[in-house]
């Protein structure tokens, strides 16, 4: 018997969260293995909250905010997309695979997209975690 994955999902509330909640909406399916934790920004995200999504059990861990150009709080992606390449070194680092942790972007009108990268995230990790 396979071990249930985990995954965090930690969503900006303004673009993120919200095509996830455009996807449910259009009934799109993305795995229940995908917990979502929504933040007001993807800026608010530290390295230590990366880090420790780990130590607590999550197989893999989605960043998703709002598309480069386009964040409500000016450059709190760009801050977000910096912690998450150190948080990467750092999970290298400790021997942990660094593609177990990604960054994505997804405007709110993008519900297709937030289901389909969930999908696609979910299987990468499936595949790492097997190896």
């Amino acid at each position: 018997m396979s071990k249930d994955l985990k995954i965090i999902a930690f969503c900006c509330h303004y673009c993120a969260f919200t095509a996830a909640d455009l996807a449910g909406t259009m009934r799109l399916q993305y795995p229940p293995e995908v917990h979502i934790v929504r933040l007001p920004c993807t800026g608010k995200v530290d390295v230590n909250m990366l880090l420790q999504a780990f130590v607590d059990g999550a197989d893999g861990v989605m960043v998703a905010g709002c598309e480069v150009g386009g964040c409500h709080f000016l450059e709190g992606n760009i801050r977000a997309k910096k912690r998450v390449e150190y948080a990467k070194q750092k999970l290298h680092e400790t021997g942990v695979n660094p593609e177990r942790l990604e960054m994505f972007h997804v405007a709110a009108s993008q519900g297709p997209l937030f289901a389909k990268t969930a999908n696609e995230f979910t299987k990468k990790i499936k595949t790492l975690i097997e190896k």
